[in-house]
This record gives C-alpha cells, structure tokens and sequence, in this order.
C-alpha cells in the first residue's frame, strides 16, 4: 500500500466504487470489508470502521484505520479521530488532530476539525478556527452548516454581516469573482432560523429588488425562503417579474399546495407560450403528472423531445417507468427517427434494453441487444443485467467476464447481490492491478 495509490482511489473513486460498498453494507458483510480494508482499499476501510462503530466495536475500528494513518494518510487520520469521539475519547481525539501553524493556514484541515469540535462540544473554538477563512463561500457554508442547532446564530450573524455588504456592493464595483458570493442567502437562512423570518424576507428581497447580488444562487435562496414560510405575494412577484426563470417554478408549486392548481397551471401554459427556451414545461408536466394527468404531461414535454438543448425526453421517460408504464416509454422511445438514434446510439439501445427489462420483456430485449453492435457502450452492462434479472445469473457474469472493458466491480456486484460476497471479494484483482488498467491511472 502506498499513498499514491490511496491518492489514486480517492481521486477518481478507482478500487472498490460506492456501489459495491454499498452493497456490501447492505448484506452485511462487515468483516468481507475489513478483509478488503487489510489489502489498502480505502473505501473499504472507511466503511468497515463505521460498520464497527455502529456495533460499538471501537478498537477493532481503530486497528481497520491503522495502517492507513501510519501511512499518513489524512483521511484515516481524521475517521479515526472520529472512532476516538464515538468511543469517548474525546481530549485525545482533539489533541491528536490540533492542527499546527501549517494546518490552521489549510481550509480542508480547518473545516475537518471545526467538525471534530462541534461533536466534541466545543462549538466557539470551531468558529474560531474558520474565522481566518471566512473571505470564501465553502467555509462560510461550513460555518452555518457546523452551528445549526448550537444557539450560535447571533455570533454567526455578526460574522455574514461584512460578508453580505460586500457581496452587495461587489457587483456595482465589477467584482464578479467575489468568492463569498454566497455570504447573503447565507445570511438569510439564519436569520430564518433563528425565527427572524421577517427581516430575512426584507433583507434579501430588498437586495434583489436591486440587483445587489451575484449569482443565480441568491435568487433560488429567497424563492425558497418565501416558499417555505407561505408568503404567496412576495413569492407571486419574483414568479411573474423579470426573474420568473427561477421564480415561478416555485410560485406554481406554491399555487398547488394551497389548492390553487388550475391557477398554476394558466400562468405556467401562459408563460411557455411566451418562452423560446422552454424553461417552464417541466413545472407544468410535474403539475399535471400530480393530478394524474399523465397524456396531457407528456403532450407538453413532446416539442422538446428532438431538441439538443431543454429536452425533456429522458425525464419524461424516468415519470412513465416510475409509474410502472413501460410500454407507454417505449412507445415514446420508438418515435424517435433514424436521425436521432444515430445521434444519441448509446443512450437509446441501452435505455431501450433497460425498459423491456423492467416490463419483465426479457427475451425480447435479449433479441434486441444481439442485433446491436457490441462495441457500443453500456452494451455489456445492460446485457448482463437482463441475463441476471430472468434468473441467468451465470451467463450473466460469463458475459461480463468476457469483455475486457467491463470492470471488476460489475462481476463482483453481481456476486454479491446473489449470496456469493466471498467469491466476489476473492476474485477483486488488488490495488496495483486495477490502478495498472485503469483509464485514469
């Protein structure tokens, strides 16, 4: 195991991905994790040290991190302070991550034990170490994300107020790199918090009114602001005035849940007759696909079907197959000309397969993928898949075998998910290996 391998997993999600962990987790295999942890897969550590944790196994946690932190690798540094805290040891966890001079000038290492203090309790010395680092939006984010709940608000509020004036002022001075472009939305979700919703409204609105703000951001902020606490004129004004782009998507839904449907649904069909980009027939299909609705939704998504920008096909499709209408999609699907397809070849067949999988049409789909080409992408996974979904779960794993750019973790998943987890983590080729093929090593 080395760091640049650790790097390498890390950087590109390479080794064991989420989904196979995941699925790990979710059969239980805790100690198939520890075992793939002691061959350096970091996500696998990671993983079995929660795992452990949540059966108040904390050394056994430690010793999974171990390696990993002689190593000097941060991230297990930080997960095993964290054990450390679960376990109880709070002080020791502190000390053996206080950061030096080096550290503190380090927003990541900042932000990681801000964290550490806020569960250890010590919320003021958190905000403390973020102070320095407060010209930027991610730590000013951090800073209200970490004193939710502490009964810090009004010291988090003192902290925004420079931030926010100079986000104000930053785009009549043509400062629009202005790092902490977020300083006023932030402002507002604390002051919403700390039950001063009024004045959030007031504030924000009044920024916007004059255009003292940077970033499409700001905008979403208050249309969510005014949405959750009901106030329907001020969220009617940002819906149809010139922001309407981003505002009367909420103010439509606004409208339906105060039992006014069919006056969201004359302002959303007035302003798509209106609009060359189509930026409002999504807010109307989701309106109409609530009163079950479904063809006149799909009549409105149609224009854009063909369309390079705003289509609207897939998302149309993903409603039809959550509502279990296969058959509607594919028909959907079918429409498309030879043009399209030949544009967009992965993305139809592989959809196309997946579709008939899930309308239980798997014979037809096996049909249907044998006369494609077999180069084309997604083609193996989506194969295999309705193999493994009509119970042909060897042939299934014989087909992912048998492509070279199928990767590792697709066999192993397929192991897992039928009751042979110890087959799959035996057959995972090591670190080395699967960094030494990867695309991105």
């Amino acid at each position: 195991m080395h760091i640049d391998d650790l790097e390498w997993q890390s950087r590109g999600l390479g080794g064991y991905p989420p989904v196979l962990v995941d699925l790990l987790v979710e059969h239980g295999h805790v100690e198939l994790l520890v075992r793939a942890a002691s061959r350096g897969v970091w996500s696998c550590a990671r993983a079995a040290a929660r795992e452990l944790c949540r059966a108040a196994e904390f050394e056994r946690a430690l010793g999974v991190l171990e390696p990993f932190v002689e190593l000097g690798w941060e991230p297990a540094r930080w997960a095993a302070a964290d054990v450390m805290l679960q376990a109880g040891r709070v002080q020791q966890a502190l000390d053996w991550n206080r950061p030096d001079d080096t550290g503190l000038a380090s927003e990541l290492v900042c932000r990681n034990f801000a964290e550490l203090l806020v569960k250890a309790g010590q919320v003021d010395e958190a905000i403390a170490i973020l102070v320095p680092h407060l010209d930027r939006r991610w730590p000013l984010s951090v800073l209200v994300d970490l004193t939710e709940g502490q009964n810090r608000d009004e010291r988090v509020l003192e902290l925004l107020a420079p931030k926010a004036d100079r986000a104000r002022s930053a785009r009549g001075e043509e400062r629009w790199t202005f790092d902490a472009s977020n300083a006023q939305d932030l402002q507002a979700q604390v002051l919403e918090r700390a039950g001063r919703v009024d004045e959030a409204i007031r504030v924000l609105g009044a920024d916007i009114a004059a255009g003292r703000f940077l970033v499409q951001n700001t905008l979403t902020a208050f249309a969510e602001l005014l949405q959750r606490n009901g106030r329907m004129e001020e969220l009617r004004e940002l819906g149809i005035g010139e922001h309407a782009h981003v505002g009367l998507p909420y103010y439509a839904r606004a409208l339906e849940d105060h039992g006014q449907a069919d006056e969201a649904e004359i302002v959303l069909r007035r302003f798509i007759a209106a609009d060359e980009w189509d930026r409002f027939r999504w807010p109307l299909i989701e309106l109409l696909w609530h009163q079950g609705r479904i063809e006149e939704a799909i009549e409105v998504g149609r224009p854009t079907f063909d369309h390079h920008d705003a289509c609207l096909l897939d998302s149309v499709i993903r409603l039809l197959a959550e509502a279990g209408r296969f058959d509607d999609a594919l028909t959907i699907l079918d429409e498309r000309d030879a043009e399209y397809i030949d544009e967009h070849p992965s993305w139809f067949h592989t959809n196309r397969i997946w579709l008939l999988g899930e309308a239980g049409r798997y014979e037809e789909a096996l049909a249907y993928a044998a006369v494609l080409p077999t180069d084309l992408y997604g083609m193996t996974s989506s194969t295999a898949w309705i193999l493994e979904q009509s119970g042909r779960v060897e042939d299934a794993l014989a087909l992912l075998r048998a492509d070279a750019e199928t990767d590792a973790w697709e066999v192993a998943a397929c192991l897992v998910r039928h009751g042979r987890a110890d087959e799959a983590i035996d057959g995972m080729p090591s670190i080395a290996e699967l960094r030494a093929a990867s695309r991105w090593g």
